[in-house]
């Protein structure tokens, strides 16, 4: 079990990681070299051999290797993004990158989004050094630089320069799930993530006759744009249950006392009250305008206007999504992706996904742990491409009201320290036993 000093650790580590400020603004602007160095440090006193790399300088990335005790074993992934997403200091009341631990929370960009975990592995890995302890299976440890962008500096870069480091690796483990989920009438949900949904950022580009705003138009650009803006926006895409889903609503059913119509999915979310949040966003494919651009004066009609579209695609669906975007668009407006990235699917009847289980059942044995799926994406889409299975599992007990979903990429991001100290003992637990 995590010793006392773990527990002081993961504090420390999270506040010390919060204050290196690894913003990254995306195209290129970020540098996570000092928190890549300051794990790397830690993970040495634990006596590793963590290895820098990067693409570009600046850009680091942190791998190292814990030995199991059984060679036939399959490798775990154990990995954690160290950037962050910008935030504007006025908006704070505690500053972003202060670390400050106030009042049994320690806050600042990081703390959930995810130096946290970051902060974990690395209490977890260094107990395990005092104690003599060896998991059975090895662990590959990867921080990684870039998650927040286009991961070509981080997860992109290892998985195709340095895919040695990860030989034998068949599962991996990171952000985003095995937190306190209350529901407000006092059932407390663990979610563990088994899949994600693809990403499809499109970028739609309209042509139409430049001409004098005064003069009748048929071939207007901004109108032709704006109309599909809207067919997209009108659009309600039909239910389609990936497993992981399909599990999901069974269990969560089934916690509920309520017949499972999976028939009639939105019937059944309108059943399950708060708790609907943790599947209603993945029961379907979406796609969700956020950007728009044309023309440049009032009187002059454009040849050209471009928007920008957020499409998410689930397991198996993405060539219904992008089939309809070819309808929805039309004739008159091209769309392309900006950014493609794969949906993933885990197995729910895995031992690992059982281990997962039981290392929250264990620490918090009042709780129900389900599967569910990401509605966004980690670098778990980019080890994928090794062949690596991935899960989320970053445990946090939280206490009611805390709201955790918001604050990823929001204003006054903080983990209670109670929570950082139940995500030690649970990883502590499932890593000991995978």
């Amino acid at each position: 079990m995590a010793d006392p000093q773990a527990l002081d650790e993961v504090v420390t580590f999270t506040s010390d990681l919060i204050r290196i400020d690894t913003t990254n603004r995306g195209g290129g602007d970020c540098r996570e070299r000092p928190a890549a160095e300051y794990a790397a440090a830690r993970l040495a006193e634990a006596g590793l051999e963590p290895l820098l790399l990067e693409r570009t300088p600046g850009r680091t990335n942190v791998v190292a290797r814990v030995e199991g005790t059984d060679p036939t074993a399959d490798a775990l992934l154990l990995h954690g993004h160290l950037d962050v997403v910008p935030a504007q200091a006025e908006d704070w009341s505690v500053h972003p990158f202060s670390g400050e631990v106030r009042d049994g929370v320690v806050w600042g960009r990081g703390a959930v989004d995810m130096k946290n975990m970051d902060a974990m592995i690395l209490a977890v890995v260094r107990a395990w050094e005092r104690q003599g302890v060896r998991p059975r299976r090895d662990v590959v440890i990867a921080f990684t630089a870039d998650e927040e962008d286009s991961a070509a500096d981080g997860a992109g870069y290892l998985v195709g320069r340095h895919a040695d480091l990860f030989e034998g690796c068949t599962e991996g483990v990171s952000e985003s799930g095995a937190y306190t989920f209350h529901d407000g009438d006092g059932r407390q949900i663990y979610p563990i993530a088994a899949g994600e949904r693809g990403t499809g950022w499109l970028k739609l580009t309209a042509r139409g006759r430049a001409g004098h705003g005064s003069k009748v138009n048929g071939e207007n650009a901004v109108s032709r744009l704006a109309a599909a803006i809207a067919r997209i926006s009108e659009h309600e895409w039909p239910t389609r249950l990936t497993p992981t889903v399909r599990a999901a609503l069974t269990e969560l059913a089934a916690l509920y006392g309520i017949e499972t119509r999976l028939d009639d999915v939105d019937g059944l979310l309108g059943k399950l009250g708060p708790a609907a949040k943790l599947v209603e966003a993945t029961v379907r494919n979406s796609a969700n305008p956020t950007m728009l651009s044309a023309g440049y004066k009032v009187n002059v009609i454009p040849g050209e206007a471009v928007a920008h579209v957020d499409g998410r695609f689930l397991p198996g669906a993405e060539d219904e999504f992008r089939a309809t975007l070819d309808l929805l668009t039309g004739p008159d407006v091209d769309w392309e992706f900006h950014h493609r990235e794969v949906a993933l699917q885990a197995p729910v009847d895995s031992p690992t996904f059982a281990g997962m289980r039981a290392a929250v059942e264990e620490f918090a044995p009042e709780g129900h742990v389900v599967p569910f799926c990401m509605s966004g994406g980690t670098d778990a889409k980019q080890f994928s491409r090794l062949g690596i299975t991935g899960y989320g599992f970053t445990p946090l007990k939280l206490p009611e009201g805390f709201d955790y979903q918001a604050l990823f990429h929001g204003v006054d991001e903080c983990v209670p320290v109670g929570a950082l100290h139940f995500g030690v003992r649970v990883l502590d637990r499932f890593l000991r036993s995978a």
